[in-house]
């Protein structure tokens, strides 16, 4: 029965797939390790603090355009870069 003592050979991918899986798994999710945030962490919360102050308003705008946009000048906003061979 020399066919028996190759059968081991083809059990060793699936069975080595497996365990590779499974050691990656425990690596990367460290379940064992990890603590519960919400339950060992003691967060105070304190009141909201600041102010509102009205800087502005528009009312019943129609512009399509932002003033002062250079959405159509792209040479002005993109530069071009030094090269070295120059």
């Amino acid at each position: 029965m020399s066919d028996d003592s190759g059968l081991w050979l083809l059990l060793l991918g699936p069975a080595g797939a497996a365990g590779l899986y499974w050691t990656l798994y425990r690596y990367y999710r460290n379940t064992d390790k990890s603590h519960a945030f919400e339950h060992e962490t003691d967060v105070k919360a304190k009141p909201v603090t600041g102010s509102d102050q009205k800087v502005g308003e528009v009312k019943g705008t129609q512009d399509r355009h932002i003033d002062g946009d250079n959405v159509h000048a792209y040479r002005e906003r993109v530069q071009r870069m030094p090269s070295g061979s120059d």
